[in-house]
């Protein structure tokens, strides 16, 4: 049985986290709903506590590292690491590509969770996992504050996941905000895809 974090959907509201309008995605997708993490990560209180729950339901997975793509994951990992006292490394986009760089590396064979604040497509922590399992380490499982995915998730390896969300993602052709001429927002650090 799944755990219950009660605390979640009230922080996500309190926090100003869980936004309303017409927003672009990284995948190029439209959504009317988009949660902006940083602004449920901002009070370090909430972000400890996140990370502590998130590492307890990934530590049956024996990680020795924690990975998070930055910049989404970058608050969120670094909390599950400390929580499992385990190093935590990022990996973020240069020229357009996931690089592990800053003197970061990874062994072979090392056990990495990857940790991520929003899952709604993967892509980006996919790209994170194949740097990962490119350097040698052994992703053995991926998790994240939020499962935005309504049940796609694909990846190969176990997911964990503090909250499921599902908000209707449309295609830009077929976007009832986009017919209805409302303002497109693109939140987020990484480009469209």
């Amino acid at each position: 049985m799944k755990p219950d974090y009660p605390y979640l959907t009230p922080w996500l509201e309190e926090s100003g986290a869980l936004l309303q309008g017409h927003f672009l995605l990284s995948s190029g997708l439209h959504s009317s709903a988009y949660v902006q993490c940083a602004r449920l990560l901002e009070v370090p209180d909430r972000a400890r506590r996140l990370g502590i729950d998130l590492a307890e339901l990934v530590r049956k997975y024996e990680p020795e590292s924690v990975v998070s793509p930055a910049l989404g994951g970058l608050i969120i990992g670094h909390e599950v690491a400390a929580a499992l006292s385990v190093p935590f490394r990022f990996i973020e986009r240069v020229g357009g590509e996931m690089v592990l760089r800053r003197g970061f590396s990874l062994s072979a064979g090392e056990r990495v969770i990857v940790v991520e604040d929003v899952v709604t497509t993967g892509k980006s922590t996919l790209e994170a996992a194949r740097v990962a399992q490119a350097a040698g380490a052994q992703v053995c499982a991926i998790a994240a504050i939020l499962d935005r995915t309504a049940g796609q998730q694909p990846f190969a390896v176990p997911f964990e996941r503090l909250l499921e969300l599902v908000f209707a993602n449309y295609e830009a052709d077929s976007c009832p905000m986009c017919a209805d001429g409302g303002d497109l927002i693109k939140p987020g650090s990484r480009p469209v895809s």
